[in-house]
């Protein structure tokens, strides 16, 4: 399992979230792979042009892209993991726990505020902790 893996939960717009999420990240010069669905992938990837008016976090959808786009790009956006060398550390917007979450050496799992997307991370959770990878948690702030 990996060996960090934080819940953040709670949260009323999940691709919002993972925009300024991902904006530290490439600040602290992190590569990051976002696992979601392809809806998701495409709202984030359109919200990552767009979420400050000053701001660009450069991210590349690995669907198709050649090695070197990838070796210079620190945010990969992709509906699953990648084989072969990626970052190591994993963001999932995705329901189902990620396979191969031993992969990466750090695991961001962003829950939702409704109640589907709370009984997919309370899953998601369980499966951390039968995996012997307890997570940390951050509820969202209210207000």
């Amino acid at each position: 399992m990996p060996a960090q893996v934080e819940f953040h939960t709670g949260v009323a717009d999940p691709v919002g979230f993972a925009c300024r999420l991902l904006r530290k990240a490439w600040a602290a010069r992190a590569r990051v792979l976002v696992t979601a669905p392809a809806d998701t992938l495409a709202a984030l990837d359109a919200s990552l042009w767009t979420f400050e008016a000053q701001a660009f976090v450069p991210h590349l959808r690995i669907a198709g892209a050649d090695a070197a786009s990838c070796a210079r790009t620190p945010i990969w956006l992709a509906e699953s993991i990648p084989a072969g060398e990626h970052p190591r550390v994993l963001v999932n917007l995705g329901a189902a726990p990620p396979p191969r979450a031993d992969d990466f050496d750090r695991v961001i799992e962003v829950v939702g505020a409704d109640e589907a997307a709370r009984a997919d991370g309370r899953a998601r959770w369980r499966h951390y902790e039968r995996w012997g990878a307890p997570p940390l948690h951050h509820p969202a702030r209210a207000g």
